[in-house]
């Protein structure tokens, strides 16, 4: 009896080793067979985006990402799909799947490339400061990311032109305000204006000429030491511009014409004691 059933649990456990060696074959026959699906789909995105197909590239992206999420091929088709949108102009497709890419592989090798593709979708949207501060925005939002995390790749230098020329559009933005306002007499609203882009702006062409507005509005209010110090700040840095110079003369006139003024004050002043010593 013994003996009959242990060669019982011989055959039992014979059986299921066997039957385990078999489901560890079919799964590795399956999971070669999922990679194989996983590239040839990869593959078809490939030649869809050479031919110019771009959307059933994006598709076929997408679909070998899905098939085997776990695969080193999953984040490299993610960021393939969104630059099958980019390539054609689909922006908001391609800013989708670059927003989806860096939130679902946030420690893949191209992350950089991912930032740096997302700020060139909303960069290239562009047309006007005055319609588009969503893109201005969302653009320098994502240069400045792979300038500061990614300082050292290929495309920090890049990043770093764009803002420059993002920044040179805000500050085109700011004194085209502030000139309205000072047309307007709105001296305070227009000092904001001007003191933003000295304050914030000061590498862009605008910073001259937010300097000299400063330097008139000021000096119109009456508040000549402030005039002064935007004054002082204008030659120290911009000595030889043209801003310079029209700062220099219109101080100078209106400083001649303020002393004339008091001169004929004061002989205003002196004529009415005469007069009243002669009353």
């Amino acid at each position: 009896m013994n003996i009959y059933n242990f060669l019982i649990l011989l055959i039992i456990v014979f059986f299921f080793n066997s039957c385990s060696k078999d489901n560890i074959k079919e799964s590795k026959i399956n999971e070669k067979s999922l990679e194989f699906q996983v590239l040839e789909a990869y593959q078809e995105g490939i030649k869809s985006l050479e031919g110019g197909d771009v959307l059933f590239a994006a598709k076929k992206f997408n679909e070998a990402e899905i098939l085997f999420p776990q695969s080193i091929w999953a984040p490299k088709s993610a960021l393939m799909a969104a630059y099958s949108y980019y390539s054609q102009d689909y922006y908001g497709d391609a800013i989708l799947e670059l927003e989806r890419f860096i939130r679902v592989y946030p420690l893949n090798k191209n992350l950089d490339y991912a930032f740096y593709l997302l700020g060139t979708s909303y960069y290239e949207q562009i047309v006007s400061e005055k319609k588009d501060l969503q893109s201005i925005s969302k653009a320098k939002e994502n240069f400045t990311i792979v300038v500061n995390k990614f300082p050292n790749t290929e495309y920090s230098l890049d990043a770093k032109f764009k803002i420059d020329l993002i920044n040179e559009i805000l500050a085109s933005k700011e004194m085209y305000i502030g000139r309205y306002y000072f047309e307007k007499k709105k001296w305070i609203a227009s000092i904001n204006r001007f003191r933003n882009v000295v304050d914030n702006y000061d590498e862009t062409i605008y910073a001259e000429e937010a300097l000299h507005r400063l330097v008139e509005v000021y000096f119109i209010l009456g508040l000549e030491d402030e005039s002064k110090k935007y004054a002082k700040l204008l030659g120290y840095n911009y000595q030889s511009s043209e801003w310079y110079k029209r700062s220099y003369v219109m101080f100078n006139i209106l400083y001649k014409q303020k002393e004339k003024n008091t001169e004929k004050k004061q002989k205003k002043s002196v004529i009415k004691k005469i007069k009243s010593l002669l009353d």
